[in-house]
């Protein structure tokens, strides 16, 4: 069998049991956001269709609940280091909340061409900010 191609459940990164424990861990921190549904939609797609509203989240995605339990799975000894990241979507907000509910620092590498409020997120949640090109290279 090839590298990285599972031979049996126990084998992926998520199974229903590391998922029951995420939910148990970022359960104090994470909104439960509401799922809904629309007739009209359902019609359409002659099938019942429905929809996590997870724009209704910490952090405005539904990267938060990613980001809070990384940080919530650190022991303590590696999480008072601090996280880093480079990005300059949703993710790099999210992250930067899930460090400030954990009182640790969060040090965010983001292109000097991010989007302002990206970048305005990331230090209304206490992240630092650290600059890069935008470039693959840098």
């Amino acid at each position: 069998m090839e590298p990285n191609h599972p031979t049996s459940s126990n084998d992926y990164a998520a199974d229903i049991s590391s998922i029951r424990q995420a939910q148990v861990r970022i359960g104090p921190f994470a909104h439960k956001t509401p799922v809904l549904t629309s007739e009209t939609l359902d019609s359409i797609a002659g099938r019942k269709l429905y929809f996590k509203c997870e724009c209704f989240q910490k952090g405005g995605a539904f990267k938060f609940r990613g980001a809070c339990n990384a940080i919530y799975s650190l022991d303590d000894d590696h999480a008072v280091k601090g996280v880093v990241t480079h990005c300059c979507g949703n993710h790099v907000a999210a992250l930067a909340l899930a460090a400030k509910l954990r009182g640790i620092p969060a040090y965010i590498v983001i292109p000097k061409n991010a989007p302002k409020c990206k970048v305005e997120n990331v230090k209304r949640y206490g992240g630092q900010v650290i600059w890069s090109e935008p470039s693959m290279q840098s």
